[in-house]
């Protein structure tokens, strides 16, 4: 289908949000989904198609960094082969960065210059409807305020935004379906705990959230995760705020 005929709402947390709406000229697209799914027993074999089957919604992340999300994969291998998860991906990715780095920093101190075109950043889409009065609708990571009743008001959520000349102005979606929010909440209570770790320079608060994770908590036990944070902020205490190191 013609991409500009879709319409989409999606809202949830950052890596974590969801189709809740998904339309061709105001006729519900999901059943085509469906249909294609159950002739594809290959797409069956990836993360966001085996969260949708099961949460009843697409989820908006890749498999691959959805996975990292979630307690049920990659802690198993079998479920790591058949839902084809590349756990070094991030790895390669890294290495291919670093690449780019240097030969930027080389091309520059060469007086070659890089070239500049336009990429689609949020950053600089917002920047430009700001700057220029173009609307666009980016989907934003806002304070909640209850924008989506059945999280946290003071949560951080991913939600439809429309961008013009006067700023940002969020959706407000109302509440999520309650499978979705309670996955949402699972993620939401890291994040504050990691927060107030840093704002109260409060190491305890490290150990929590490492132990709320889902997915370390599917993995390790509780004294594994508490050396594991030990090791982390050892080796990476410098760059950590007082009080955590």
């Amino acid at each position: 289908m013609p991409e500009e005929e879709v319409s989409f709402v999606t809202a949830g947390a950052n890596h974590q949000a969801f189709v809740l709406k998904f339309e061709h000229k105001g006729q519900n697209l999901y059943p085509a989904l469906d249909e294609v799914i159950a002739r594809d027993p290959e797409l069956r074999r990836t993360v966001r198609v085996e969260m949708y089957r099961r949460f009843g919604h697409f989820p908006t992340e890749s498999s691959e960094h959805g996975s990292e999300y979630l307690p049920w994969f990659l802690h198993h291998d079998d479920q790591v082969e058949h839902f084809r998860i590349p756990v070094e991906i991030y790895l390669r990715w890294s290495e291919e960065n670093l690449d780019t780095y240097e030969e930027t920093r080389r091309r520059l101190a060469a007086g070659e210059g890089v070239e500049i075109e336009p990429a689609m950043e949020l950053a600089s889409e917002v920047i430009h409807s700001i700057e220029t009065g173009t609307s666009r609708v980016v989907h934003g990571n806002v304070r909640n305020d209850g924008l989506i009743a059945n999280l946290p008001v003071d949560a951080c959520v991913e939600v439809p935004c429309l961008v013009d000349r006067s700023g940002m102005h969020p959706t407000r979606i109302g509440e999520l379906p309650p499978q979705l929010a309670a996955l949402n909440r699972t993620f939401l209570n890291v994040g504050e705990l990691t927060v107030r770790a840093a704002l109260e320079g409060r190491r305890d608060h490290v150990y929590h959230a490492a132990m709320l994770d889902p997915n370390a908590s599917a993995t390790l036990t509780l004294q594994q995760i508490h050396d594991l944070v030990d090791e982390m902020i050892e080796a990476h205490g410098e760059l950590l705020p007082e009080g955590v190191r």
